[in-house]
């Protein structure tokens, strides 16, 4: 993951399995992957800076809300950030800097409670430097 060849889907499965992996050794080896040291986080209800801040905030959902998983629900729309840059599109990306996804998160196996869209920004060696959620479903 850690490297320029990192492919917009790898990038986002890697994401997308920090969310998910309940072993916490597992899931700050996955982070150090995926993210950059300053990389961070933010939503309308939790932020986290940089791999340890992301790290409690993904235990604490976790806690919160045990068994749910997060799941991507759509193809992943990339552009490269400057006009006549790099190609974008669903899935495509070669070099892509900036990622567009949605999700939801939900009991395993049952309906979504949370969907929302990621906006996420890549470091020159593929890894995360922010993702920044938005939230488009939410009880209460």
């Amino acid at each position: 993951m850690s490297h320029p060849t990192a492919t917009p889907d790898a990038v986002v499965e890697a994401y997308v399995a920090t969310w998910n992996e309940t072993d916490p050794a597992r899931r700050r080896a996955g982070l150090a992957a995926a993210w950059t040291e300053t990389g961070i986080y933010r939503d309308p209800v939790m932020a986290g800076d940089g791999p340890a801040g992301i790290d409690a905030m993904l235990a604490g959902v976790q806690a919160k809300f045990p068994g749910f998983v997060l799941a991507r629900t759509s193809k992943i729309d990339t552009h490269g950030g400057s006009p006549g840059g790099s190609p974008g599109g669903p899935s495509g990306g070669a070099g892509a800097r900036y990622l567009r996804f949605t999700w939801s998160l939900g009991p395993a196996g049952g309906p979504s409670v949370v969907e929302g869209v990621g906006f996420c920004t890549l470091a020159p060696d593929g890894r995360l430097e922010s993702v920044v959620g938005f939230i488009d479903k939410m009880p209460g």
